[in-house]
């Protein structure tokens, strides 16, 4: 955090979080608050909000879904290949600009109900 506050001199500087539970201990809040860094929460159990899951779940379904690597080099190798596809083929950089986007279904006028 103190790397970023000194790129950042005396801009405002918000960082979005998951909710793993290291980030919510005492210490690294303090420490936010004291070089003025705000922290956003994601909602809980919102991995579609967290740009890094939807890339994680899309590596795993294009290298490990349903497939079997002898060794861990192998397993290793088939997770670097399909992490390098992502900036050299074509066909897997047009699925992860679609995967990507930032299209979220808005309820304007819903109505909660309560049991």
């Amino acid at each position: 955090m103190h790397k970023i506050r000194y790129q950042c001199g005396s801009e405002k500087i918000s960082i979005v979080l998951d909710n793993a539970g290291y980030q919510h201990c005492k210490l690294v809040r303090n420490r936010a608050s004291r070089l003025g860094i705000e922290f956003i929460f994601l909602p809980p159990y919102s991995p579609n909000l967290n740009i890094i899951e939807r890339y994680w779940k899309y590596v795993k379904k294009k290298c490990l879904n349903s497939k079997y690597h002898m060794s861990f080099f192998l397993f290793k190798e088939a997770i670097k290949n399909s992490l390098h596809k992502t900036n050299f083929d074509n066909e897997t950089r047009d699925d992860l600009i679609s995967l990507m986007q930032l299209n979220f279904q808005e309820f304007k006028e819903s109505q909660l109900l309560v049991a």
